[in-house]
């Protein structure tokens, strides 16, 4: 602060949270639930105090992509709490008997539940533990307070989400950023009317007007794209689809039971204390669990509709491989692409009604909201955030506020379930052991409250 600058920061009020999340999806979520336990069966001075912020106006996950029929790629068992507390009230089936759907589901016999159907599970989580979060409200800066001592505690600056609005300020002695993915767009395009990123699929497909080319494209080779193209090809039956990936053909995902110990809460500790060029390795051999990937069933319905329209001396459904995107030109009632074949370097126009990119998402550095405190953030060889095994950066010794990362931010350091649903479950108990931790550690003076934590809580606090 320059000379003659008044600090306008108010400090007075309330204490400071134990923790402000930011962002409040499956992640967050799942830690709001373990912490909500955690103050059902403890409670009173042993209450975790946490707030979550979401610039979203409610709770939701993925809505432009939750496609009628379209199922999850991860175990019902895998759900936000039965991992860590199978007798949690915030369980898949809890919510199924209450829906009324138990024995439904049961006599399904299947272990995967529509995408729908696993949203509406999350927002029925989300709803019990709704006072915890600030909905509309976007986080712009984390930031020390005006202090050359110790940073003890963080202020979390938040605003309305999309709309002019007065500043408000958090304050907590920790921090989990869990903002999520951000979708990854092809360099050199951007999205509008008739360019979208899967992610909107269903909101962009719903408000199409004129469609004049009767034609749509979908880029990109995994999940959501195959999903996208069933998708269009199902809802517009007057239109042509075109599927254009550089590889040969859509690769099968891997969820054989040998591979799949991969998302194990152990393969995590496995791969924490794993050397670097191990680590790699793992990534790399196990990527064709979740990467680039799609579900084998529905590769063969594709093809058989591939086939069944040859037969039938139609084809709606083009498959076009080892064909690159070469550029996007706007039209006034649509989108032009010009693709290239990588085997014979023949180009193609393709006049379309809107071009879909499935072209997955990209991380999120927590150092964009950290400002002059990422400085304090440690770092390794490769300018990676060194991470504690509980998820929590490595800073300075000033910073003695915790921060804590959930995501893609950690899949160097914790491994290819960082940014999945598998372990949020295990990893939420994480996280609230180390709050309490945190908390004992800060009242060293508690020698109760300490060995209690210890008891009951089964966690090492150190002397």
């Amino acid at each position: 602060m320059s000379a003659g600058q008044t600090d306008t920061r108010r400090h007075d009020g309330p204490p400071a949270d134990d923790l402000v999340g930011i962002g409040f999806g499956p992640a967050n979520l799942a830690l709001a639930i373990a912490i909500e336990e955690h103050n059902a069966h403890r409670g009173g001075a042993r209450a975790l105090r946490a707030t979550f912020t979401e610039r979203q106006g409610d709770f939701g996950w993925h809505q432009g992509m939750l496609l009628a029929g379209a199922t999850m790629q991860v175990s019902f068992l895998k759900d936000l709490a039965t991992m860590r507390d199978p007798g949690s009230r915030f369980t898949f089936l809890r919510y199924l008997h209450e829906q009324g759907r138990l024995a439904d589901f049961i006599n399904q016999k299947s272990f995967f539940p529509t995408r729908i159907e696993f949203h509406d599970y999350l927002r029925w989580c989300a709803a019990m533990v709704a006072e915890r979060v600030r909905y509309g409200q976007e986080v712009h800066a984390i930031r020390a307070p005006e202090t050359e001592g110790p940073v003890d505690t963080l202020e979390v600056l938040t605003r309305p989400a999309g709309a002019p609005g007065d500043e408000s300020i958090l304050r907590a002695h920790n921090v989990v950023v869990g903002t999520g993915l951000r979708p990854r767009i092809p360099e050199g395009l951007s999205t509008g009317p008739h360019v979208w990123h899967s992610r909107d699929l269903l909101f962009r497909a719903g408000s199409l007007g004129d469609r004049p080319h009767r034609r749509f494209a979908v880029v990109g080779s995994g999940q959501s794209a195959a999903e996208a193209a069933e998708f269009l090809h199902r809802e517009f039956p007057d239109a042509e689809v075109c599927a254009v990936f550089t590889r040969y053909g859509y690769s099968p995902a891997d969820d054989s039971p040998f591979a799949n110990r991969i998302f194990d809460p152990a393969a995590v500790d496995d791969f924490y204390s794993a050397p670097d060029e191990v680590k790699q390795s793992l990534l790399d051999y196990h990527a064709n669990t979740n990467y680039s990937v799609v579900d084998a069933e529905l590769i063969e319905q594709l093809y058989r509709t591939v086939y069944q329209e040859k037969v039938a001396g139609a084809e709606r459904l083009r498959i076009l491989n080892t064909t690159a995107l070469e550029a996007v030109e706007d039209l006034d009632h649509g989108v032009r692409l010009v693709v290239r074949r990588l085997i014979t370097s023949q180009t193609e126009t393709l006049d379309c009604d809107a071009v879909v990119l499935a072209t997955g998402y990209q991380p999120s550095d927590p150092r964009e909201l950290l400002g002059p405190l990422a400085d304090e953030c440690l770092t390794d060889g490769r300018g990676r955030l060194r991470i504690g095994r509980d998820h929590r950066l490595a800073t300075s010794p000033r910073v003695r506020a915790g921060i804590y990362v959930q995501g893609s931010a950690a899949q160097h350091s914790h491994g290819i379930t960082s940014s999945l649903l598998s372990t949020l479950a295990v990893r939420a108990g994480e996280l609230c052991d180390a709050l309490l931790l945190d908390r004992a550690e800060r009242d060293p003076e508690d020698g109760t409250a300490r060995r209690e934590i210890a008891a009951d809580d089964d966690i090492a606090v150190p002397a």
